[in-house]
């Protein structure tokens, strides 16, 4: 019967990727200004909100996906997922992925969760700008997770609470989930990148052109400022809070392009005594859609979320 439901889940998700394409919001644009406020994305039980914020000086803009139990059982708090895009914006995606969460939920393989889709811009890093114009970081963690907290039904600790994302998202929730232990029971890193210590090598697909807006827009040319906001950095720093109670997980493609950068740096982790597992998965590249519909029918992939986000 479980590997009946995964079956159902794995169709559903193939449904949904062509949908998605076919109606994917107008994307986000690179450039020095960051753009606080994204079209709507419409999908299974996800929903568009906007707050003021403070830091940014303007209102900010998420999605968030709400499974069904949340309007039934009306005195329950449920766990989060915060669930950070890649490069691009990940417009896109967050159809695909509220389907994802919702067949899993309905599966049985996960409890009910909400899973919130920040903002973090068309190529944001999930950091703050060394020029101050982007404070993507600042923005999360001091004012939308306080937001959701006063705004839903949530578990508001660490306990209730983690942190996920696929390529440069992957890099987000590595950056932030090792830097705010405190705040994220696990840490879900899905073909991350850049998690390399020195920033010496970008993948082919990223051109000449995308490297230097990168380096110029988000870390104002400053090889020191990108070491200090590093995964590999913050792991070292923050090694024995980690290594107390965060679920860490790292998996990649076996085809993806960033497989080596990705085994050294588990290697690090290693070497830090940060409990982890990883996990290389067939048959796939650089393809967060194709990586998740083969995880879909993975219960050892459910079962992280199920650990990480246990009542």
């Amino acid at each position: 019967m479980a590997l009946f439901r995964l079956v159902i889940v794995i169709a559903s998700l193939v449904a949904i990727v062509c949908r998605t394409v076919s109606a994917a919001p107008e994307l986000l644009r690179p450039g020095p200004e960051p753009q606080w406020v994204t079209p709507v994305v419409e999908g299974p039980r996800l929903s568009y909100g906007t707050f003021h914020s403070g830091v940014a000086g303007t209102e900010v803009s998420y999605h968030v996906y709400v499974p069904e139990a949340y309007d039934r059982q009306t005195e329950r708090r449920f766990p989060v997922l915060y669930y950070l895009h890649g490069h691009r914006g990940g417009l896109d995606g967050f159809a695909f992925l509220a389907h994802h969460f919702d067949g899993g939920i309905r599966s049985g393989a996960i409890p009910p969760m909400l899973a919130v889709f920040p903002n973090g811009m068309y190529e944001g890093m999930w950091c703050d700008w060394k020029s101050g114009k982007g404070p993507i970081e600042t923005v999360v963690i001091s004012e939308l997770i306080p937001h959701i907290d006063a705004t839903y039904r949530t578990m508001a600790s660490r306990e209730g609470r983690m942190i996920e994302g696929y390529s440069m998202g992957g890099y987000g929730a590595a950056r932030l989930g090792f830097k705010y232990p405190e705040l994220f029971g696990g840490v879900s890193i899905l073909a991350g990148g850049p998690l390399q210590h020195v920033l010496e090598e970008f993948p082919p697909r990223v051109s000449p052109q995308t490297r230097a807006r990168v380096m110029r827009h988000v870390y104002g040319n400053d090889i020191e400022y990108f070491k200090t906001l590093s995964p590999w950095e913050l792991a070292q720093s923050n090694a024995a809070a980690l290594s107390e109670g965060t679920l860490i997980r790292v998996q990649i493609g076996e085809q993806d392009e960033m497989l080596d950068v990705t085994r050294q740096f588990v290697a690090h982790l290693t070497g830090l005594c940060i409990p982890h597992s990883f996990e290389i998965v067939p048959g796939v590249g650089h393809q967060p859609g194709r990586f998740l519909q083969i995880q879909a029918g993975n219960d050892d992939y459910w079962a992280f979320y199920r650990e990480a986000l246990a009542p």
